[in-house]
């Protein structure tokens, strides 16, 4: 038998009520299967990329020690909530979630793809930081099973099996990720 893979944890959990509007964290909030994180832009039908794919922006994950890189490559003092991401993870490699099926708390989740940066988040920020965010993005991920979701939850990939046993497709119907 395997070992379990290893597991993160939710250090941060942020949300904007609109596109652009200032990033709030939050200590605990509700996953909703097909929409995102209850409050966040996204699930409320906005946000500034609400016109790609719903699978591709529910929920988006960053790691600590990626945030801190780019703070320290940029010189800058970029913090997690500038990042404009959901959740802040730490001991998980999310890149590698691409493509998996995951939990964050009670909520089952799909990696879709990595989340790169972009020129919306420069301007935002004031800080050139697409060259230091390249590879250090975090994900893009969608919700399948909703649940809560706190400060110091479990984040850890899940099987197929168990995926499927919480409801998640399987077949044809299994979420495809794509490469960015």
């Amino acid at each position: 038998m395997l070992p379990d893979p290893p597991a993160g944890s939710v250090l941060e959990i942020w949300l904007a009520g609109a596109a652009a509007q200032p990033m709030r964290r939050v200590t605990a909030v509700e996953a909703v299967a097909g929409l995102g994180l209850a409050g966040d832009r996204y699930a409320l039908g906005g946000g500034t990329w609400a016109q790609y794919p719903d699978l591709e922006k529910q929920v988006t994950l960053i790691d600590r020690a990626d945030v801190a890189a780019v703070a320290a490559e940029t010189s800058s003092d970029l913090t997690a909530g500038d990042t404009r991401r959901n959740v802040v993870t730490t001991g998980i490699d999310l890149p590698a979630l691409v493509g998996q099926w995951f939990t964050v708390g009670d909520a089952l989740l799909f990696g879709m793809k990595r989340c790169p940066p972009c020129t919306h988040l420069e301007r935002l920020t004031g800080v050139r930081l697409v060259k230091a965010m390249v590879h250090r993005g975090g994900i893009n991920a969608a919700v399948f099973a909703g649940g809560p979701i706190a400060q110091g939850d479990v984040v850890r990939r899940v099987s197929e099996a168990e995926a499927a046993r919480r409801g998640a497709p399987t077949g044809a119907g299994r979420p495809v990720p794509r490469v960015v």
